[in-house]
């Protein structure tokens, strides 16, 4: 059987902060809160949760306190991406106003935007997809 995909690892210098902002960002709930770890997943998780097998379980978002700052451009980046029916540059400006940052890294003319969350992390938002 193959492995789950458990979560995505994020480290920070105030895993509390960053969790908070990644939560608002994509409406998902924090579950758990430690000093140097704090985790979030999906809203829906919980509640369709126990209907799910292990491998149909949904992976979350851990952030980790680490004492140095991030430096340089990221090796693995979340895609985000607006269904058909949303508006993605409202949902831009919500980003932007949250705190998130449009950078340039050499992705030059793509229908995709690359943003920074509050800790330089980089992240893309896709075209309106269906899927």
């Amino acid at each position: 059987m193959p492995l789950r995909w458990y979560t995505v690892v994020v480290e920070t210098t105030d895993p509390a902060r960053l969790a908070r902002w990644w939560g608002e960002a994509l409406d998902w709930q924090l579950v758990h809160e430690a000093d140097d770890e704090v985790v979030i997943i999906p809203r829906w998780a919980d509640e369709i949760g126990p209907k799910l097998t292990f491998h149909q379980t949904p992976p979350g978002l851990v952030f980790v306190r680490v004492e140095h700052e991030k430096t340089g451009k990221n090796r693995l980046h979340i895609d985000l991406a607006p269904h058909t029916s949303d508006d993605r540059d409202a949902e831009l400006a919500r980003l932007e106003a949250l705190g998130a940052t449009r950078i340039d890294v050499g992705q030059g003319d793509k229908p995709w935007t690359v943003l920074a969350d509050p800790d330089g992390n980089e992240f893309c938002v896709l075209a309106s997809r269906e899927w």
